[in-house]
């Protein structure tokens, strides 16, 4: 069994109260805490600026890892691996020595790993008459256990914030075409306005949009744009209407002149055109409804209907997600949700510990948005163990919005009602199997 007592180093490595805190952190490791080392090593590498680790780092950590004979971390295990500086550079990619003891030096100071350093300063084990392990000596794991909780927060609020940047790029690109074309289009119809003031406005936006953009410095240049591209529309909109106002009233005036109002031969052709007209209409809407359904089950028409079921999802406001589905607070930031991005980064934390494929949530954040998809994450944590499989499940869900036949507020206003009658977090607390729950009604026992 591992030594409780403080390491110190060896040789003439000096002592810090630093040190001593993190070895201190190190070794408290909650009960019953265990992880896969590799998606813990995923996450680290998701983390990586944030922990304050360079890539050459991480690859020496790689080569620990692979001395830790099993493939789960966990307190009840030893945590010590003992390998020499040959074998770690031979897996650490041939690196050299002397980089070696730098990027091991980089991982102590960032408290992912810690030292155990024997008398004389060797990675050795000692083993019991029973062939286990009594005592080791080397690196030890434990403080990356002890903080796998924070890594993997740490990196899903990464993973969120990078997800809604690439949402607010596509956003500003759609906009930047739009006001280039729409400019294009005003000045080749010869419509009034300060066009030139408005391009070099748009070139001037553009020109603020820095080489390494982040969510802070593009939103204030976005909402510019969209403010840019609306001001264009109502322009446009309103020279439409008073054009369409001017030639209402031209053919009217030319009606008038035409007219004899003591005879009706000239008024009956019109009563039967506009019949004819109207004849026409019917089947021709009914053709051009079954078309629209009939685009709704192709490619661009299915995106087009998922891209408007995901603007009506949005206006479902944040609190009324929060209110149906109060579970997915506990695993955002600090155990609170205020803002969209929480709710999102907490919806990564619930996917991994749902076992929901990465690719399948990025399916649903492609059809849905990744605002709706949170919220969809968090309906399916407060139903709990009633879903078997939380991956399948979500596929489904995008597959039916991309049809257009799934929509948030149901799902919300179910959630709602039922909050009243029994607790469904899937981790907290068991279902009674003797408990059947009846729709709009009291729960029986039977």
């Amino acid at each position: 069994m591992e030594s409780e007592c403080v390491t110190t180093p060896f040789g003439r490595r000096p002592m810090s109260l630093a040190m001593l805190l993190k070895q201190r952190r190190g070794e408290a490791i909650e009960a019953g805490t265990r992880r896969n080392k590799w998606k813990l090593f995923r996450s680290v590498c998701e983390a990586r600026a944030s922990l304050g680790v360079s890539d050459r780092a991480l690859t020496v950590l790689d080569a620990l890892l692979t001395f830790f004979p099993d493939d789960e971390l966990s307190g009840e295990k030893g945590l010590v691996v003992f390998p020499s500086n040959m074998q770690l550079c031979l897996r650490a990619r041939g690196m050299a020595a002397a980089t070696l003891r730098r990027h091991l030096a980089g991982l102590v100071e960032a408290g992912l790993v810690s030292r155990k350093d024997s008398p004389n300063g060797k990675r050795y084990i000692k083993r019991n008459r029973e062939g286990g392990v009594d005592e080791a000596y080397g690196f030890s794991l434990a403080p990356l256990l002890a903080r796998a909780t924070e890594i993997e927060t740490i990196a899903a609020r990464i993973a969120a914030d990078r997800q809604m940047l690439r949402a607010m790029k596509e956003r500003l690109t759609i906009c930047r075409r739009d006001i280039a074309k729409l400019v294009s289009a005003a000045v080749a119809e010869a419509i009034p306005g300060d066009w030139e003031r408005i391009s070099s406005m748009l070139h001037g936006l553009l020109q603020r949009i820095p080489r390494a953009a982040t969510l802070e410095n593009l939103s204030p240049i976005l909402e510019e744009l969209e403010a840019m591209r609306l001001g264009i529309i109502n322009t446009l909109e309103s020279q439409e209407e008073s054009q369409i106002a001017s030639t209402n009233e031209s053919h009217i005036e030319r009606h008038i002149q035409n007219s004899n109002p003591e005879s009706t031969s000239e008024s009956e052709p019109s009563l039967e055109t506009r019949q004819k007209a109207n004849r026409d209409y019917e089947p021709r809407a009914g053709l051009e409804r079954r078309e629209s359904g009939m685009a709704g089950k192709d490619g661009e028409g299915s995106r087009a209907i998922a891209r408007k079921n995901a603007a009506v999802l949005k206006s479902f406001p944040l609190g009324m997600v929060l209110q149906a589905c109060p579970d997915i607070v506990d695993y955002g930031p600090g155990a609170t949700i205020a803002s969209w991005r929480d709710l999102m980064t907490a919806a990564v934390v619930v996917r991994s510990m749902l076992g929901v494929s990465p690719s399948a949530y990025e399916e649903a954040a492609k059809v849905m948005g990744p605002e709706n998809t949170a919220a969809v994450m968090a309906c399916i944590l407060q139903r709990g163990e009633s879903i078997n499989s939380a991956g399948g499940y979500l596929r489904d869900l995008a597959r039916r919005a991309e049809r257009s036949e799934f929509a948030l507020g149901p799902m919300l206003m179910a959630l709602s009602r039922a909050r009243g009658s029994s607790p469904s977090h899937p981790l907290r607390q068991r279902r009674d199997s003797s408990v059947r729950r009846v729709p709009s009604c009291p729960v029986r026992t039977g």
